[in-house]
Order: C-alpha cells, then sequence, then structure tokens
C-alpha cells in the first residue's frame, strides 16, 4: 500500500497596514485638549516660579493717560507745539514761561458755535478776576488762525487764541474724544508745572474749576503769609529774650 502523505498548510500572510487617506489629520478628544490646556498652564506657572527664583522681573508697563489735580509735568516736552490766532509759533512751556503766575486753558470743540460762545464769553467777563494772581488765560481749540480771529474779533476776547489742529495739545491734557472730535474743558498749571486742575464740562463749570483752581492759590499764599508773619515774630521774640539775658549777665558782673 502507498502511505499517503498529508500536505502542511502554509502559513497565513502578514496583514498589510491600512493607507492613510490624503489630508486626513488625527484624531483629537476633548479630554486630549482639555489635557493639553492643562500641561500648558503648569509650564507657565512653573516658569514663573523659576523665573521669581532667579530674580527675574517682569518690566512695569509705562504708565499712561492725561495728567490729574496734583501732577507735576514736564512743560518742555509736554504738548508739542500751537499756534496762535495770529500766526505765531507756541508751546505751553513758553506760555507759561511768559506768564507771572501759570497759565488757564479752557478747551472749546468749535469756534463761533452756541456753546463754544458762551463758554468764550464767560471767561471773557471772568478774565479780569482769574487773572489777579497772575495766571494767563488762553482759549484752546483745533480751529484754523482764520476761524478763531474771526471768532476773537467778533466776541471781543481779551485774551489770545490757540489752535491746535493735530491736537498735539489737546490731546496731552485729555481732552481728545475717541476716536475723533475735541471735549469741552479747562487746565490750569503753575510756573513749577503743578496741575491745578484738569477736567471736562459745560461752559459754566469750566469757569467755576478755573476760580477754584484760583481760590486755592490765594488760599496757599495766604498761609505763606500767616507763616511768613509768625516766623518774624519769633524771630523777634527770640532776639528780645536774648537782649534781656545779656543784660542780666551784666548786671551781675
Amino acid at each position: 500500500m502507498v502511505e499517503l502523505r498529508k500536505r502542511k498548510t502554509p502559513p497565513p500572510a502578514p496583514a498589510r497596514p491600512a493607507k492613510k487617506k490624503a489630508g486626513a489629520k488625527p484624531a483629537t478628544t476633548k479630554a486630549g485638549k482639555a489635557k493639553a490646556a492643562v500641561a500648558a498652564k503648569v509650564e507657565a506657572v512653573k516658569e514663573a516660579v523659576i523665573g521669581g527664583a532667579n530674580g527675574a522681573k517682569k518690566s512695569a508697563a509705562p504708565a499712561t493717560g492725561a495728567p490729574a489735580v496734583g501732577d507735576s509735568i514736564d512743560l518742555a516736552s509736554f504738548g508739542g507745539e500751537v499756534e496762535t490766532h495770529d500766526g505765531a509759533k507756541t508751546t505751553l512751556a513758553k506760555l507759561v514761561e511768559d506768564s507771572k503766575a501759570g497759565v488757564v486753558l479752557f478747551i472749546y470743540p468749535k469756534a463761533s458755535t452756541p456753546g463754544c460762545t458762551t463758554q468764550a464769553c464767560l471767561f471773557r467777563d471772568a478774565h479780569d478776576l482769574l487773572t489777579t494772581n497772575g495766571f494767563s488765560i488762553y482759549g484752546l481749540s483745533s480751529d484754523s488762525p482764520k476761524s478763531n480771529t474771526t471768532f476773537k474779533t467778533k466776541q471781543n476776547l481779551p485774551y489770545t487764541l490757540l489752535c491746535d489742529p493735530s491736537a498735539t495739545l489737546i490731546k496731552a491734557i485729555g481732552m481728545q474724544k475717541n476716536p475723533k472730535g475735541i471735549k469741552r474743558g479747562v487746565f490750569v498749571v503753575d510756573k513749577a508745572g503743578k496741575v491745578l486742575a484738569a477736567e471736562p464740562g459745560g461752559p459754566q463749570a469750566t469757569v467755576d474749576a478755573a476760580k477754584k483752581a484760583m481760590d486755592g492759590q490765594d488760599a496757599s499764599a495766604a498761609d505763606k503769609e500767616v507763616k511768613e508773619k509768625e516766623d518774624t515774630e519769633l524771630a523777634q521774640v527770640a532776639s528780645e529774650v536774648a537782649d534781656t539775658a545779656a543784660k542780666i549777665d551784666g548786671e551781675k558782673a
């Protein structure tokens, strides 16, 4: 008999890897995103802690914004150049230098309009009162010299009007609207560059704010006068005591 041998079954062929579809992106689960966000925060905290430990400090953001009452400004670099209604170039520093005690600027949006006319006339009527202690008054707007000259002449204004078409000075004192336009307001600064008033307001409110600043100056002057008087009296008393003591010592001798 012939013995039949069984054939060995060949091993199965290895499965071919599935082809990736073009442009396919790996799937990202919500849990994976959350985990990645947490990891990023942890790393940020680590960097902050390590930086603090090594003495690293972030530089503080520079202070911005318009000056407030009580601040001192650098007059030499403040506000840029403006023009008077008669065409002369000037700066706030020059105006303050030419004044006896400081400058009052009242800011108005547009010459010869009703509100601005009211404001300018109120400052005209209060001119003598506001200038008794050495302050000079100026009106400030973005109008042209021609418009401001007409305004000054028509309303018989006793002070100079300043033209700031690029609004450099107006912006510096915080009276420019965003994105454009001008706020009505008042700004008062003394000879040393100290801000005595800086606020927006209606025609009468701006005059009142200027008067309040002047009252504060008058009060300071009065206090200074009282102190000087007290110092003089004390010096006189000290001199009399010294003379009396010398006289007694002479008699004893």
